[in-house]
């Protein structure tokens, strides 16, 4: 096994509602450009090995990986597709690092959900095809369902859900590539349209069209390039159950097995202490809530306390998504995770202006693949 593995280089486009004048290939270059020059390498000389995370069936095309060598610069290098989040991308590009036959990897991952027609009807096709697609409920539905259930049993109140959206999308503000920044209050919630009860459509994170791509090394190369990494000192990875009927609707057992196995790697005995902020998911409101639990970084049995009390703001005791999450930033499908750690690498590097927090010294990065899926990552990274 080789030595540690490093972040040196990270690119990222604007995050948008609509792209209409770019197409996703463009959205994959400009991405590509900024984390080269970041780093400082050239990718048709010094990568040796390239990760993309894409859907097929999301993206109209089968074998994705044969659509991106051009714009990211791996024609005729070694190039494959990971159909998951982003981190699972990471995972994948630092265990090749790890084997010591590859000294830089890249890791890819984009969406332009504003080129989907149907986006229900392509997530549908995720649900089990023989007792629950016939039933047509999308994924918004699902979401309501377990909402409810999360609710009444942790005594987490709506309103308690309603001011993770108000902070994580108040923070987006200062983030210069965020897309779905907005200034709420929690009288909003009260005249938002009804999705599924009790999700109302300010809980939903919005589409958003957008490209990621991180550069990493393995611990020589690092210093034959003088850089200054952000180490990725734990990762862990887990599905859980694939069917509705046999979850657990409240407590993510998987979420807490891949965070126990990323603790383990890094060294983490007490993850509200020794971790300095969390970039978790939030495809839905509750859902920070649920994931805060499931990684054991909330104090109490009731998550939403923390949001009460303002532990999770960025001058709180413990900063959950000073990015603004996907709830500010937007909803990337596979690239979510990827513009979560983009965001987290920028804290690290004391580069996120406004939303700086004060002695940032390791995150923690999550990402969960979105119903009805129970398919997550969990990253550590060390300044």
């Amino acid at each position: 096994m080789s030595d540690r593995v490093g972040i040196i280089g990270i690119g990222a486009t604007q995050f948008r509602s609509i792209t209409p004048d770019v197409s996703y290939k463009e959205l994959m270059f400009e991405a590509a450009v900024k984390a080269y020059d970041d780093a400082g390498i050239n990718p048709r000389k010094d990568v040796d090995t390239f990760v993309t995370c894409a859907e097929d069936y999301i993206e109209g095309t089968s074998i994705f990986d044969e659509y991106v060598p051009d714009q990211i610069g791996a024609a005729l290098k070694p190039v494959h597709t990971i159909g998951g989040d982003g981190l699972h991308g990471i995972a994948t590009a630092f265990l090749q690092l790890k084997t010591g036959r590859f000294d830089i990897a890249v890791v890819e991952a984009h969406c332009k959900p504003s080129n989907m027609l149907t986006p229900d009807g392509i997530e549908a096709c995720g649900q089990d095809p023989i007792y629950n697609r016939p039933l047509k409920l999308n994924t918004h539905f699902i979401a309501g369902l377990e909402m409810n259930r999360f609710c009444y049993e942790t005594g987490v109140t709506y309103d308690q859900c309603a001011k993770v959206v108000i902070k994580n999308r108040r923070n987006a503000l200062n983030n210069p590539i965020a897309g779905r920044a907005a200034k709420l209050k929690l009288n909003d919630f009260k005249y938002a349209e009804s999705v599924s009860c009790p999700l109302t459509e300010l809980d939903i994170a919005q589409p958003a069209d957008g490209a990621v791509v991180i550069v990493l090394a393995n611990e020589s190369k690092v210093r034959a390039l003088k850089k200054e990494p952000i180490w990725v000192s734990g990762i862990g990875w887990c599905n859980g159950t694939a069917t509705l009927e046999s979850r657990d609707w409240v407590y993510l057992n998987y979420v807490t097995k891949a965070a126990e196995m990323a603790y383990k790697m890094a060294g983490i005995a007490d993850p509200q202490k020794d971790i300095s902020f969390a970039e978790i998911d939030d495809r839905y409101s509750y859902k920070e809530l649920q994931h805060l639990m499931a990684l054991k970084l909330c104090c109490s049995c009731n998550p939403g306390q923390c949001v009460d009390n303002g532990r999770t703001e960025i001058n709180g005791e413990f900063p959950v998504n000073p990015s603004g999450g996907a709830l500010g930033m937007g909803y990337m499908y596979e690239a979510t995770g990827l513009a979560r750690l983009y965001c987290a690498v920028e804290q690290l590097r004391g580069n996120a202006g406004k939303n700086q927090i004060k002695n940032a010294k390791t995150a923690l990065v999550q990402g969960w693949r979105g119903l009805p899926t129970t398919s997550t990552a969990v990253t550590i990274l060390n300044a």
